[in-house]
């Protein structure tokens, strides 16, 4: 029998270390063709060699997701290579600061706007097309909890990510009578270098590994997946119920 995903294209994004890098292992692994996308090469060559000994294969592509331009010179590349993309997963995000809102310099505000929001936009427009031309395109982007609690101190990761949610439902709803489907995943408490960055004081290893989340990530990305519009919330296990239009 065939792995689920033989033969697709996936692009991940932040895959050299953390979840994007176990999803990517676990994607290739289904059978997938991984287009790793990260800033760091020393990372992204450690998940070739790790997809290489998985019988995978894999493309490397070091960039920083703040060169818009980058992001659609790989568009090219990708249809011009493959002639399609299957599975876009936006993975890469950056934490910030965490501090008051009025303490939060406009600098590192856009930063982590740009990061966690307009990199994926970018994508959105550059990659649609691929996606529209696969037979079932799916698109999965990361969240967090946070988005929704509108916690003191956590202003700039927490509005990213809530503006995240709100791109990918639009998005969702725009490609509703395609076969593209989208939705967002949120992992909940993970060993991950930006939960690190968060709690500095809490025990890592009271904290599941990120390969133990790759396996859900992957679902999301199958063919036979026809939700879409929806969150998926790793802990729970299921899709959460976004609040109905008033």
């Amino acid at each position: 029998m065939s792995p689920p995903l033989a033969d697709r294209i996936a692009l991940v994004t932040g895959a050299s270390r953390g979840i994007g890098y176990a999803a990517a292992l676990a994607l290739a692994k289904a059978g997938a063709h991984i287009v790793a996308l990260a800033r760091t090469v020393g990372g992204l060559e450690e998940l070739d060699d790790a997809i290489k000994a998985a019988g995978g294969s894999a493309t490397l592509v070091p960039l920083d997701l703040r060169d818009y331009a980058g992001i659609d010179r790989l568009a090219l590349v990708l249809r011009e290579r493959f002639g399609r993309l299957d599975v876009l997963l936006g993975n890469a995000g950056i934490l910030g600061p965490l501090s008051p809102l009025g303490h939060v310099d406009a600098k590192t505000w856009d930063e982590v706007m740009a990061v966690n929001v307009t990199a994926n936009w970018r994508l959105i427009c550059a990659m649609d097309p691929l996606l529209r031309l696969s037979d079932a395109g799916r698109a999965v982007f990361i969240s967090s909890g946070v988005a929704a609690l509108a916690l003191a101190y956590w202003g700039p990761y927490a509005v990213s990510k809530a503006a995240l949610e709100t791109l990918a439902r639009t998005y969702a709803a725009e490609t509703a009578t395609t076969t593209v489907r989208v939705n967002l995943f949120t992992p909940g408490p993970i060993r991950t270098r930006i939960r690190a960055q968060a709690f500095p004081g809490e025990d890592p290893m009271t904290l599941e590994t990120a390969d133990k989340v790759a396996d859900s990530l992957v679902a999301l990305c199958l063919p036979s997946m026809q939700e879409t519009g929806k969150l998926y919330d790793y802990r729970d296990g299921k899709f959460l119920q976004f609040r109905p239009p008033s």
